[in-house]
């Protein structure tokens, strides 16, 4: 099959373009026929394309619909697109005020380009004055909270959305709820993990926890919280387990611990941490790309990045960088690094503003406009569905 497009003239003369079909095997002098593309030609080109290209792409035939739903493309262009070294398909969300809203950037234009343009988000349930968490991000997937109640699974890139069944958890005065989001490659399957902690009187406290699978699309009860109460914050995923700081006495160093919950067992585990320098210190847990991380804050010195190089092995935390406090931060501390690229620059929160620690030449820069800023994720476009996929019946 040969295809030929008819070319416009000038702009006064413009016909609609012709695209027309010729099963002949010759080969034609007119140098505006070309011959057709192989389909795996067409799906390696394809699978660098930007999501909102591809969904532009769907509609050209029934052919490239078909070879962009199926599943094997649509982890195949995730794997191109998350291996991009220069941030091609990666985006900064940010989740700002004064009127509550969610916005995101190319992530590559907020570490290099002089200027950053924010996209608004359409979001589920969105509106100015309902409250919203993004509680995880994993393969263009945000898991996302409005109002506490109402959960979701969306996809910015696609626009698609899956409300999840309510959790069951009684939130009342006294309580709080944390939540995981994650990846099972065992299953193929995304699950989130919901943590219920009600403290009662004399120091007492009753932990819940649940896990959702988006193939079954129920939740169900796993076995009890170790080692004391998670502290308040999202999971944070890593070699297909989550991670929660931990700890017996509401916060203190002294026995802050990481444990984690493998999403394919549904056991939990625990991290050893890296030898941290001595002096008082505040600990964050994170999640640097794939490797888990901890901020190690000295208060209004400095704050130290440790990365686990291999997973589970403790002698393969590194200290990545130091970050210095050049001026009294006052209340204010750097959040876990949201990216440190090739090239040595650090992107992380600051208070409400978002700054770039250039660790080669040792300067900082902030992010200007940009409004205040509550929370800040990073994730890659993709065409993940975050609806469960439909079963055959038999």
């Amino acid at each position: 099959m040969e295809i030929a497009i008819e070319d416009e003239e000038d702009e006064q003369q413009q016909q609609p373009k012709r695209i027309k079909a010729s099963h002949s095997t010759e080969t034609s002098e007119d140098p505006l026929w070309i011959p057709t593309l192989l389909p795996e030609i067409i799906i390696e080109i394809l699978s660098r394309l930007p999501v909102e290209s591809l969904l532009r792409c769907k509609s050209v035939c029934k052919l490239w619909c078909s070879m962009i739903s199926d599943s094997h493309f649509v982890k195949s262009h995730l794997a191109l697109s998350t291996s991009n070294n220069r941030y091609t398909h990666h985006r900064l969300i940010l989740h700002t005020s004064p009127r509550i809203n969610l916005k995101s950037s190319p992530l590559y234009d907020v570490l290099y380009a002089e200027s950053v343009n924010l996209l608004e988000h359409d979001y589920p349930l969105k509106h100015p004055y309902k409250s919203i968490w993004i509680a995880g991000s994993c393969n263009g997937l945000l898991f996302i909270a409005v109002e506490d109640d109402d959960l979701f699974l969306w996809n910015p890139g696609t626009r698609k959305s899956n409300r999840l069944p309510d959790v069951g958890f009684n939130v009342r005065s006294g309580s709080y709820v944390l939540y995981g989001f994650g990846y099972d490659e065992s299953k193929d399957d995304y699950k989130v993990v919901g943590i219920s902690c009600v403290f009662r009187s004399g120091g007492n406290y009753n932990i819940r926890v649940k896990i959702y699978s988006m193939k079954l699309g129920n939740w169900k009860n796993i076995g009890a919280f170790p080692h004391g109460i998670p502290l308040d914050d999202s999971g944070k995923l890593s070699n297909g387990a989550l991670h929660w700081a931990a700890s017996q006495d509401f916060g203190s160093f002294y026995s802050w611990r990481i444990i984690s919950l493998d999403l394919a067992k549904e056991t939990y585990g625990e991290i050893l941490q890296p030898v941290y320098d001595e002096g008082n210190k505040d600990l964050t847990l994170g999640a640097l790309g794939e490797s888990l991380c901890v901020l190690c804050d000295y208060s209004k010195i400095r704050a130290d990045v440790w990365v686990m190089k291999v997973y589970g092995v403790k002698d393969s935390w590194t200290k990545l960088v130091s970050i210095p406090y050049l001026t009294d931060p006052g209340r204010d501390q750097f959040s876990v690094p949201l990216c440190i690229s090739n090239d040595g620059k650090v992107l992380l929160q600051f208070g409400a503003k978002l700054v770039l620690y250039d660790s080669k030449n040792l300067s900082f820069s902030e992010i200007h406009n940009i409004d205040e800023c509550h929370e800040a994720y990073t994730f890659v476009e993709s065409l993940v569905s975050p609806e469960a996929p439909i079963r055959s019946w038999r």
